[in-house]
């Protein structure tokens, strides 16, 4: 049976990072590609990393994450959600090894008011939203064995999250308006690393028993387990960092509408992701971002 070996795209990520981190601790054999290294869109140089060292799936964490930005910078959003997926499901399609692909809740409009699951109708809202949908049409269309992981409102140790961002402005004012009428399901880049190498070892598992994965591959949902508004989701993150010590005083939080604090580009009202199809093909548990937040605040 041979080793399985990952090549992770988007290594700077907070994702990309965590991905680093899991793999490491479990001694699973691994190859780091951020932006520094290569451009997702340089076959070539991906073809000759696949074919030296035996590359057996692809994680693709790399992501323009810019949701108001991308509306003036589309050519840009457009070349890392849309044509680097497409190049590296082609070159998975080649070698004929699994893409897991990780794309966004933004692929929905938020009109809904049950949670999304995958063959819900798509509707994005701005240039993110749809890159990102195009980027998993064209993973879907260049490659057979792919798996699309959507997911939603990620934070972690790593880069720039919301998380970081309400500690932060914790430290520097009394009081905060957090917007207290969009929901979604807080979801940490760990445990999204924890579900992807989870699924990439039993494709691995199922190819080598020669068991195939008939069925298996396609889009799933991952997130956390508990939906909430922003405004649910601040107040948690500052009870736990004054509990920890993190914060000296928990500062007033004022729940405001949308409208209040407005933005480039209309974020979804609501877009908690349903779970259900990923544990059950997967037994992957969502992301219990409670217990997350309590080990992450002290960051």
């Amino acid at each position: 049976m041979s080793e399985m070996h990952l090549l992770v795209t988007g290594a700077n990520g907070q994702l990309g990072q965590c991905l680093a981190d899991q793999l490491r601790d479990q001694g699973i054999t691994h190859t780091l590609l951020s932006r520094q290294d290569a451009d997702i869109n340089d076959t070539v140089v991906l073809e000759k990393i696949i074919a030296d060292k035996g590359i057996t799936a692809i994680i693709n964490a790399a992501a323009y994450t810019a949701v108001d930005k991308a509306e003036s910078e589309p050519e840009l959003a457009k070349r890392i959600n849309e044509d680097g997926p497409a190049a590296l499901a082609k070159l998975c399609s080649r070698f004929d090894i699994p893409l897991l692909h990780v794309s966004t809740d933004y692929v929905f409009d938020g009109n809904q008011q049950t949670p999304y699951v995958e063959t819900d109708q798509t509707g994005p809202t701005g240039v993110y939203g749809k890159t990102k949908l195009d980027g998993e049409l064209a993973v879907q269309r260049h490659c057979p064995k792919h798996i699309i992981l959507r997911t939603a409102w990620v934070f972690s140790e790593y880069g720039n999250n919301f998380m970081k961002t309400m500690l932060r402005l914790a430290k520097e004012r009394d009081t905060l308006g957090v917007v207290a009428d969009q929901f979604g399901c807080p979801t940490y880049a760990g445990d999204i690393a924890k579900a992807l190498i989870s699924i990439a070892q039993q494709l691995h598992d199922a190819e080598q028993n020669k068991s195939g994965a008939p069925g298996r591959y396609g889009v799933y949902h991952y997130a956390g387990n508990e939906a909430v508004s922003w405004y649910g989701f601040a107040t948690a993150i500052f009870e736990e960092a004054h509990k920890q010590g993190v914060l000296k005083s928990v500062p007033t939080v004022n729940a405001i509408s949308t409208e209040a604090y407005p933005t480039p580009v209309k974020r979804p009202v609501y877009s908690v992701l349903s779970t259900a199809k990923i544990e059950n093909v997967y037994n992957v548990t969502p992301s219990d971002w409670r217990v997350a937040c309590k080990m992450q605040v002290a960051y």
